[in-house]
């Protein structure tokens, strides 16, 4: 079982895989801090363009949402931001209209709550 031709392979083939994996894993790297930064950026850009479209009270009431509801703070969050953008806001959104705007978006998406209760049965009766 000790072959030295068969661990000297054994040996090189590993040498190999690390090599490759290596190389593979830094290139992977920098891949990845890229893409990060570039959403670093992105977030960065979103919450400057946030910031001068809300009021400070509206900004607040936004973040206590986006504790409680994350996604939800995030779709009000692209329907201001899209606004923004197509020019439909002439003033900063104060939370009145902030409070408008996710009543609204509330009844768009209202989910029907529905309770549904099992009752276990016992393996055994009561009657017995």
């Amino acid at each position: 079982m000790d072959d030295p031709e068969l661990e000297a392979i054994r040996q090189r083939r590993m040498q190999e895989l690390m090599a490759k994996h290596g190389i593979g894993n830094q290139q992977n790297g920098e891949q990845q801090k890229a893409q990060e930064e570039a959403k670093r950026e992105a977030e960065e850009h979103r919450q400057l363009m946030l910031s001068q479209i809300l009021s400070a009270q509206a900004r607040e009431r936004l973040a206590r949402i986006a504790l409680v509801k994350p996604d939800k703070a995030r779709g009000v969050e692209d329907v201001l931001l899209r606004a923004a953008q197509m020019g439909q806001l002439t003033e900063k959104v104060s939370e009145e209209k902030l409070i408008s705007l996710l009543e609204q978006i509330n009844n768009q998406t209202s989910k029907q709550t529905k309770v549904t209760i099992q009752r276990r049965r016992s393996v055994l009766d009561d009657d017995d």
